[in-house]
């Protein structure tokens, strides 16, 4: 006897919400429980899965999945299923998939060792903003 598969459906409610209302919520979600070094990263143009990521920091295992939680509890008020929630159990890197925006919830060292800032905003910086950088010409 085998038991019955048990479909879980998610979708954006018709129409879906703004981007932007549902950037404040994700925002509203991270400041209720204060999350640390909230980042919004556009990445519209570099990616077709997604509009916006937004990465932030939690204290601990548990921080880290309130604040996840929380994230879910605000979009659900605006009527916006996850598409996909994944890493609760570990509770060092939890990924909340809204659709137009996806909420990476990290450990600070977790974060520090993945660096996803850095790799989504790579290039984005105008060549003349190395300003830091030595010079690398050399007269002879």
């Amino acid at each position: 006897m085998s038991n019955p598969t048990t479909v879980i459906k998610t979708r954006l409610p018709d129409p879906p919400p703004a981007v932007e209302h549902l950037l404040d919520a994700v925002r509203s979600g991270i400041d209720e429980l204060k999350g640390k070094e909230s980042v919004e990263i556009d990445v519209r143009g570099k990616s077709s899965v997604t509009d916006y990521m937004v990465v932030v920091s939690g204290t601990s295992t548990r921080h880290v999945k309130s604040i996840a939680d929380e994230v879910v509890k605000f979009a659900k008020a605006l009527g916006v299923m996850p598409l996909g929630v994944e890493g609760e159990r570990e509770a060092e890197w939890v990924l909340v998939d809204l659709g137009d925006v996806i909420v990476h919830v990290m450990l600070p060292r977790v974060r520090e060792f993945y660096a996803l800032e850095r790799l989504w905003t790579v290039g984005d910086q105008p060549p003349g903003d190395a300003a830091d950088e030595p010079d690398a010409t050399h007269d002879d």
